[in-house]
């Protein structure tokens, strides 16, 4: 078995087989600098990586566990054009040349493909998987839904575990240990049954105390809790038959997100005192409701399953039957903070339920000479489900949106007042007066305004999908090679959803009702005519009959009637409340890519590619506007794009320099976003969008003990049309590198590799708003400042690891954020739509140690 801190045989297999973005499964030869065939599989068929006509980048698993990567957030720091956000597992987030896929809701649509061993797992809420025990990563860029399938708009991460060998027993164990109470298990397991069978397992538990103080007691923000466990089995009777059976269990328990605002002290409820500061990594002082259930603690519950079997049958020397088969099935819960103030204004849980089914046949043709390709079909199934349960103790946000929170409106961002004050007549009454409440009526509003007030929203969600793709490719000389790929999905869609207020009425959105009639009813006013007085007169007898109902005890739940209707605050009822309201849709289309590449060497290759992707059309869905009304279902055009790509591939210096380039152009149609209504999120069409960049990767190996590595990417992604005209795309950088170096020193019966990484990427934005006050002004209270990005910020690591020269262990030590680099993670979120943005920081300076011993 190769040991896994032999990491310049590593490096130059991983990084050096194509600056960095190309190498996966390499072996050194004698000499470091020169490489065995290297083979990557991101075009349904091995190759080559430089026969590849596109920017893909791969990293094998080896090389993985050397720079110390973990999960898709790291692995993102290396590879040019990519960019994942890990809010926290439930919710993350990934980029690539600009495109965000992270919706997490039921009837949302990828953008991003994310596939495990070949089956799709791209849906937000279980896409977040562990990277242990991995054969490699290939990391595709542009449109190439004709291979990756109908989520594959803009580029495709695919993660090929490690499979049972049935050559021969191996086995490895880790132990990590490190700050912030850092625990970290592995464990791997190969073992042959029979000449033609093994099993494998593979396993890592990992827990880290939370990097944000809770500073009223129990478990600290932002922690880790994660156990992942695989097995798989092998049979391979003959070489032209194996069966691959893996089945994958994720479990993650961690503390909950610190959602921070940064216009309020960290304090004591209860009491008022300033228990921290303001800033995003400070301690946290975060008031979780209890009535919900499972809300009573701010935490992630997620459990991800799967089970895949893997087919491969040679017919012919030239014909080969693929097929994949998997079911999978995540389920997962979040209770957070939104507002991120110590005051319970609100408190919401996320719960997304889904569960999936596929099927792939595809039949590769390669008979060595001038034509092959593939053709396939494949069928997905996918039941989801997903609810956002809200708790909101409307006196306390009754001042919010009178903009009192201080107990007056020329203090805001000071310490806020002790929790009972808001509670108070004599807080709650002059509030009242500022609504245009008369007097006699003020107090038995007060009285009826709810501490705990919940409101629901739920989305399911049934999806058939098929799909039949081909590509060919035709070789007219040995230097010449082009190739086209075309895909056809149909899709049928059905969505249904319901919204219920779970306690009775909102007293506080019958407060807004009146702002509401009370501004109609002045509009009338001005318009002077006899029917627009008349309309006025209607309406101010409903507005005196309202105050008379919301002051009357009880009020929350009176029987609904015409004149008091059953009303939430940001969730009005359907019918019945909570009756579902079913709409369905069908969408079909096609993806395509053409691609041509000369040879100009055996070692240098110039390619340019042009493909269209495609997001399906999305059957939209929000609450009722008004009571018992019908909810809003929006079909949402597919998006497109057209993609055009020119690079070069070369190695130079026998092996010693590879060097990687591509330039490549991006116009969207029908760019699909979402914007926040409130306290939600719909996705919605913004018109035409265009992106264009380069990107570089280099390794150089120096001498026979250094070698040197780098990426870049510059990405120009902009709004071309619509309100965000002009605007950055979210999470999407203009300019991003990392540089790194792996130097070998030998010492006395062994060796020590020092390993240094720095990455740094510029400012960006994290909504397509980008934080403009002209484009919040639908929110419950305006967000007039702008401060949600993260300006630009680099971070340092380093390892060094001995590995002795006899013996089949290594020791490394390992230190992240070295310098202590203060960024964030995230900033806006469900808080902006109270006026409250809230704040993630990223993770502090971090080291530890790792044991590895392996047979």
């Amino acid at each position: 078995m190769l040991n896994r801190f032999n990491t310049r045989a590593v490096l130059m297999g991983a990084v050096a087989a194509s600056a960095v973005a190309t190498a996966a499964q390499a072996q050194v030869q004698e000499d470091p600098t020169q490489l065995e065939e290297v083979i990557v599989t991101a075009q349904l068929r091995a190759q080559d990586p430089i026969e590849v006509p596109f920017a893909l980048t791969a990293y094998n698993g080896e090389f993985l566990d050397g720079l110390g990567v973990q999960d898709f957030e790291e692995l993102s720091a290396f590879v040019p054009g990519l960019v994942v956000q890990n809010q926290s597992p439930n919710n993350p987030g990934f980029v690539i040349r600009g495109i965000t896929s992270d919706s997490t809701g039921a009837a949302d649509e990828p953008r991003v493909s994310i596939y495990q061993d070949g089956v799709s797992i791209s849906r937000a809420p279980g896409a977040f998987v562990e990277l242990f025990d991995i054969e490699r990563v290939e990391v595709a860029k542009g449109p190439q839904s004709t291979l990756y399938g109908r989520g594959a708009l803009i580029g495709a991460v695919n993660v090929i575990q490690n499979k049972a060998d049935i050559d021969g027993f191996d086995a490895e164990l880790r132990a990590g240990f490190g700050n912030l109470n850092y625990l970290m298990g592995e464990l791997m397991l190969n073992a042959p049954l029979s000449d033609t069978s093994a099993f494998r397992l593979a396993a890592r538990l990992k827990s880290r105390d939370g990097y944000i103080e809770n500073l009223l007691g129990g478990p600290d923000y932002n922690g880790v809790d994660t156990q992942a466990v695989r097995g798989s089995f092998a049979y391979e009777p003959t070489d032209a038959f194996r069966f691959d059976l893996i089945a994958n269990y994720q479990q993650d328990k961690p503390s909950g997100v610190s959602f921070r605002s940064i216009f309020y002290d960290a304090q004591d409820p209860n009491t008022g005192a300033v228990l921290g500061g303001r800033n995003p990594s400070d301690g946290a002082a975060l008031t979780p409701g209890s009535n919900i259930p499972g809300g009573a603690s701010l935490g992630i519950d997620r459990e991800v399953w799967g089970v895949t079997g893997l087919i491969r049958y040679d017919l012919s020397d030239s014909l080969t039957l693929n097929s994949i088969t998997a079911v999978r099935s995540f389920e997962t819960a979040e209770t957070f903070d939104p507002d991120g103030i110590s005051l319970p204004i609100l408190t919401g849980i996320g719960i997304s339920n889904g569960e999936q089914f596929s099927q792939e046949l595809r039949l590769n043709w390669d008979n060595g000479g001038q034509w092959s390709g593939f053709i396939g079909a494949g069928y997905f199934r996918e039941d989801n489900d997903s609810s956002s349960p809200i708790e909101i103790d409307e006196r306390i946000a009754l001042a919010q949106l009178a903009g009192i929170l201080d107990g007056s409106p020329t203090t805001v961002g000071t310490t806020a007042l002790p929790r009972s004050v808001y509670g108070s007549q004599a807080f709650l009454q002059p509030l009242l007066a500022g609504f245009g409440i008369p007097a006699p009526a003020r107090a038995g509003i007060a009285a009826n305004l709810k501490a705990s007030h919940i409101e629901n929203a739920i989305t399911e969600t049934e999806l058939d999908s098929f799909d039949i793709f081909g590509d060919l490719t035709w070789k007219p000389t040995d230097r010449w090679e082009f190739a086209a790929g075309v895909r056809y999905t149909s899709d049928e869609k059905t969505s249904a959803f319901a919204s219920t207020v779970v306690n009775g009425r909102s007293i506080a959105g019958g407060l807004l009702a009146l702002v509401q009639v009370q501004g109609q009813i002045n509009a009338l006013i001005a318009q002077g005519t006899p029917a627009a007085l008349a309309q006025a007169a209607q309406l101010g007898a409903f507005a005196t009959g309202l105050v008379t109902q919301l002051a009357t005890p009880g009020a929350a739940n009176a029987p609904a009637s015409a004149a008091f209707p059953l009303f939430g605050l940001t969730f009005q009822p359907t019918a019945g409340n909570g009756q579902f309201s079913e709409r369905s849709l069908e969408d079909d289309g096609f993806t395509w890519r053409l691609t041509g590449r000369y040879e100009i060497t055996t070692d240098a290759s110039v390619y340019a590619t042009y493909a269209r992707g495609r997001r399906p059309a999305v059957l939209a869905v929000g609450v009722p506007t008004t009571p018992f009304g019908a909810p809003v279902f929006n079909e949402v055009e597919e998006e497109t794009v057209d993609s055009y790509e020119v690079g070069l591939k070369t190695v130079l210096a026998d092996g010693a320099l590879r060097l990687d380039g591509a330039v490549f152009f991006y116009d969207y149609q029908n760019f699909q976003t979402t914007v926040q209504v409130g306290t939600q999120f719909i996705t919605t069409n913004a018109g035409e969008a265009e992106s264009y960049g380069f990107e570089g990767q280099v390794v150089w190996s120096a001498t026979d003990t250094l070698d040197l590595y780098g990426t870049y990417g510059y990405n120009h992604s902009r709004f071309q049309a619509g309100i965000f005209d002009g605007n950055r795309f979210r999470l999407s950088p203009d300019h991003k590198f990392s540089l790194g170096a792996l130097w070998s020193i030998p010492v006395a019966g062994g060796a020590v590799e020092v390993q240094p990484t720095y990455t740094w990427q510029s400012e960006i934005f994290f909504d397509n708003d980008n934080d403009r006050t002209s484009l919040q002004t639908s929110n419950f209270v305006p967000d007039r400042a702008v401060d949600e990005l993260q300006d630009s910020y680099g971070l340092l690591n380093l390892r060094v690891r001995y590995t002795p020269d006899q013996g089949n262990w290594s020791v490394e030590a390992f230190g992240d954020n070295l310098l202590d680099e203060d960024f964030l993670k995230d900033a806006g979120n469900t808080g902006d739509g109270l006026g409250l943005p809230t704040f993630i920081a990223g993770e502090p300076q971090t080291y530890g140690v790792n044991l590895t011993v392996s047979y």
